[in-house]
């Protein structure tokens, strides 16, 4: 970790994060243009990749594959019984989503039954840095930021980006939340500059941009045909060249606000994997990782593969034999599997569930004459980020200066609840919640009356919804019962701007049939309702029908009459595969999702939870 500790000027004058996600960015300081083809960057890119990714603190006499007595936190260069094959260790995690902070949970009890805690930057840091050494480089397969926690989301993730190159992760993936808040701001996370609404956070140090690569081998640039951020990164791992392939999720567009990705198009997974490939081994780089930002989960425990199921099960079939190791993410789950490539040859697949709690390291035993990797040799583990280790310094005063800056913003009390206000993004989606509920209140306060839309109904997508309120939960010394502006901040994290449209009672209808969706991802997903509203919902009747008995304080929904609908841009656009929307019509703009529920929440001091306001969901 060389990278001199970076700064970056004046706290926004709100605090609130105010870019509506996928609103493109207009800067001050404007990002650079992205890059003109999809190509290898060489080797170091800011820093020595070539000679491995420890400290240096010393190389030690190793023996076995790298894991040697070494001084110092070295492991030497020891290549196992067979002297003629490299270790190659690949040190990877994903879905990061800014947890900077050792505050989360374990994992569940079906993931790690010892419920050891885990988490924390400055651990996760020491923890791969005690079973690098000079063997092995650590990559993220993706959704580093977005959807992130306070710290890192109310300076747009810049503590993060910050963190993750004073641990020297190398490459990275993009993930779906990269482009939470447009591909504009994404370059800009990649090349650096001032935001373009906060400008910067500490005076005189302008953003200087993320020195790790991302990768984006299926994301294409519609005007140039090319990627919007290289394809493919070959670095030097204990001499070896091994060549990194980034993709996400084609399922992007309905994840973010679709304005946002509107200048560019996500193509088929195996086949940009697969054309990538080629072009790495035809340049003569046999060792090849895949950081996929799309994956699967399975019924065992975190280093198990017990029953995997989703998409990472067919897209290995169809991923190219000249990739050696898939890095997977997307789904939060931990596994830890072999599979077989389409030659019959063993091939790691891999996750470590998210927010940095864990992470894998994958060894690849390679014939430095060909590169190749000794596929029958391959293994991989999933390490829990433990923190009985001592924090990394340098990422705990990186950590330390964000928190410092954040200030006592976060304690601010903004609202109080009467009871736990529960059901959010990490439960069941796919079922009216009473948080989602509350978020739809909070957006009809926001845009009732006539100048602000005249809104009558909301809706809110209980995955947009991301915590709960907790009323014991003290998060910065406030009382029972009181919720801070950390807290609000944690259920809308995402800055998305309230819109109000005209809908006729049959769109309506249209839209809360998309709830089910046999062909998206999640095939089943909620929306809360603002109180006075509700319906009924009969899963048991045919995709298209399953809602009846819409009701507006009392009087049934006419299905030809207009009525005034606020939402969420993300889902005005289209988000979540919510298509429906896009037959509304008088768009009205409204504040800022997170602004308006703080609002909402100093109006109504003592709050309860809403009671149930749709049969049958």
């Amino acid at each position: 970790m060389k990278h001199p500790t970076r700064l970056a000027v004046a706290l926004p004058a709100t605090l609130a994060v105010v870019l509506a996600a996928g609103i493109p960015a207009t800067s001050a300081t404007a990002a650079p243009a992205a890059p003109a083809a999809a190509t290898h960057d060489t080797p170091g890119h800011g820093k020595d990749h070539g000679t491995g990714h420890g400290k240096g603190k010393g190389h030690g006499h190793g023996t076995g594959q790298g894991q040697g007595k070494g001084h110092g936190k070295g492991h030497g260069h020891g290549t196992g019984p067979d002297k003629r094959l490299r270790s190659v260790e690949i040190f990877s995690f994903s879905d990061f989503h800014g947890h900077l902070e050792a505050t989360d949970p374990p994992f569940a009890a079906d993931v790690d039954p010892t419920q050891t805690p885990v988490g924390g930057a400055a651990h996760l840091a020491a923890n791969i840095d005690r079973l690098k050494g000079r063997d092995g480089i650590t990559v993220s397969a993706g959704d580093n930021i977005g959807g992130s926690t306070f710290l890192s989301g109310l300076f747009h993730d810049e503590p993060t980006i910050e963190v993750l190159d004073t641990m020297d992760v190398a490459v990275s993936a993009v993930g779906n939340h990269e482009f939470d808040e447009g591909t504009d701001e994404l370059l800009r996370i990649q090349q650096g500059g001032a935001h373009p609404t906060d400008g910067t956070y500490f005076p005189g140090q302008t953003y200087p941009g993320a020195q790790m690569q991302y990768l984006a081998a299926n994301v294409i640039d519609t005007a140039t045909g090319r990627s919007l951020l290289p394809a493919t990164s070959v670095r030097k791992v204990n001499g070896v060249k091994v060549g990194f392939i980034g993709v996400v999720t084609p399922e992007t567009p309905s994840l973010v606000s679709p304005s946002g990705v509107s200048s560019v198009r996500f193509d088929a997974l195996a086949k940009s994997v697969n054309d990538a490939a080629g072009r790495l081994s035809k340049a003569k780089v046999e060792t090849i990782v895949l950081l996929m930002h799309e994956g699967g989960s399975q019924d065992g425990t975190l280093d198990q593969c017990t029953n995997l199921s989703g998409p990472v099960v067919e897209l290995n079939s169809r991923i190219s034999s000249r990739v050696d190791g898939i890095v997977t993410g997307h789904t939060h789950s931990a596994f830890n599997c072999t599979l077989t490539d389409p030659q019959g040859e063993n091939r790691p697949v891999v996750a470590s569930g998210d927010w940095g709690r864990a992470f894998n390291q994958m060894s690849l035993l390679v014939d430095p004459r060909t590169g190749d990797v000794v596929k029958s040799r391959s293994t991989a583990t999933n390490h829990l980020n433990v923190r009985s280790t001592p924090a990394d310094p340098e990422v705990e005063a990186v950590v330390k200066k964000w928190a410092d800056r954040a200030g006592p913003e976060r304690a601010k009390v903004v609202g109080t609840v009467t009871e736990d206000i529960t059901g959010d993004a990490s439960g069941n989606r796919g079922v009216e919640t009473p948080m989602a509920d509350l978020v739809a209140d909070s957006i009809l306060f926001g845009t009732k009356a006539p100048e602000a839309g005249g809104a009558q109904i909301a809706f809110m997508n209980v995955g947009g919804v991301r915590a709960s309120f907790a009323r014991d939960t003290i998060t910065n010394g406030e009382q029972v019962g009181e919720i801070t502006y950390e807290e609000a901040y944690k259920v809308a994290p995402f800055g998305n701007l309230l819109v109000t449209v005209d809908m006729t009672g049959a769109q309506i209808k249209a839209v809360l049939e998309q709830q089910y969706v046999p062909t998206r991802g999640r095939k089943y997903l909620a929306l809360g309702v603002s109180d006075g509203f509700g319906y009924t919902w009969d899963d048991m009747k045919p995709e298209g029908s399953k809602v009846s008995g819409m009701t507006l304080d009392g009087t049934a929904i006419d299905p030809a009459k207009t009525y005034r609908v606020a939402t969420l841009s993300f889902l005005a656009e289209g988000g979540d595969d919510f298509t429906a929307f896009g037959e509304a019509t008088n768009l009205t703009g409204g504040p800022e999702d997170l602004e308006n529920l703080v609002r909402y929440l100093q109006a109504n001091p003592g709050l309860t939870a809403p009671e149930d306001r749709v049969a049958g969901l």
